[in-house]
């Protein structure tokens, strides 16, 4: 079995810094850049941080690393010290292109809906560049992790936009303004709907499964329409106690009328379930890795 020191190669940490780096640009101007004028609390701690610069002009990176203390003392246990050490990477390099970079560029003066969106899709895709390289940028990242780690069936975006929620309500009433919520929930539900679309969506599918009595002519016809395997599953009818061969094949979208059209043309009386996937890994899919 490796140590962490085999598995963390140099050209692995190469990766880490440049994705960090680039993802820490893209968090960044969308809140710096976007949201800061149109006074309205984005996501997670750095919303936290935004709201002390609006009341107390902190420098909002040195006050989002102080705000994470209590945080990363909660989550170390559950998370373990090599994701901790990895987050705390990633968290250092946020709160300094957050304070002495995104500042050189220009604010966005426009209509506060529309900066409200540029901070959902840019946030959206700095975290998703962390994430998909099992990193955190810390803050309510930690939380959002230690709660998927408990529930893994939730999505990354889902429970963010739960734990959001909270800043962005607060964020209303220090800024007063109904509109700051709205602008806060748009914010949080675009960089939801970007991180669940990248980290899911890509490499999402159908699951196809056909109750038929020709299960091997089935998996034949799609296999020569497709390419893609199946696999043979025992069921029974509650009501008539047959037994019959259930085909299970994975497929992409763009495949799905191809194998209907399969199945259909070997047995036109087969029973067949078309239901989405969230996420394939193996042979024909994404790495079962989950890296880049």
């Amino acid at each position: 079995m490796m140590g962490d020191r085999d598995k963390y190669s140099p050209k692995e940490l190469g990766i880490d810094l440049l994705c960090d780096l680039v993802g820490a640009l893209l968090f960044n101007v969308g809140i710096y850049n976007f949201a800061v004028n149109a006074q309205f609390a984005p996501v997670g701690v750095s919303g936290i941080a935004l709201i002390l610069r609006y009341l107390f002009g902190l420098p909002m990176g040195i006050t989002s690393i102080v705000l994470n203390i209590p945080i990363i003392l909660v989550s170390y246990k559950l998370l373990g010290r090599s994701f901790l050490l990895r987050s705390m990477k990633s968290m250092l390099i946020f709160a300094l292109v957050l304070d002495y970079v995104v500042p050189m560029f220009p604010a966005y003066q426009g209509n506060p809906l529309y900066a409200s969106a540029c901070t959902g899709i840019f946030s959206g895709l700095g975290l998703t560049l962390v994430y998909l390289r099992n990193g955190s940028t810390g803050g309510t990242d930690f939380l959002v992790m230690a709660i998927r780690k408990i529930f893994p069936h939730l999505t990354i975006g889902k429970i963010s936009l739960v734990v959001d929620a909270v800043v962005i309500i607060a964020g209303g009433l220090v800024f007063r303004n109904v509109d700051a919520v709205i602008l806060g929930l748009v914010s949080s539900i675009v960089t939801t709907m970007v991180i669940d679309k990248i980290m899911y969506g890509l490499g999402a599918g159908k699951l196809v499964f056909v109750v038929t009595s020709h299960e091997e002519e089935v998996a034949c016809k799609i296999e020569e329409a497709t390419g893609r395997g199946c696999t043979f599953l025992k069921g029974q009818g509650s009501f008539t106690k047959d037994e019959k061969n259930v085909v299970m094949c994975a497929c992409n979208n763009s495949q799905v009328v191809s194998i209907r059209r399969a199945i259909h043309e070997t047995d036109k009386d087969a029973f067949l379930i078309i239901t989405d996937s969230n996420e394939v890994y193996g042979e024909g899919f994404k790495p079962i890795n989950g890296q880049f």
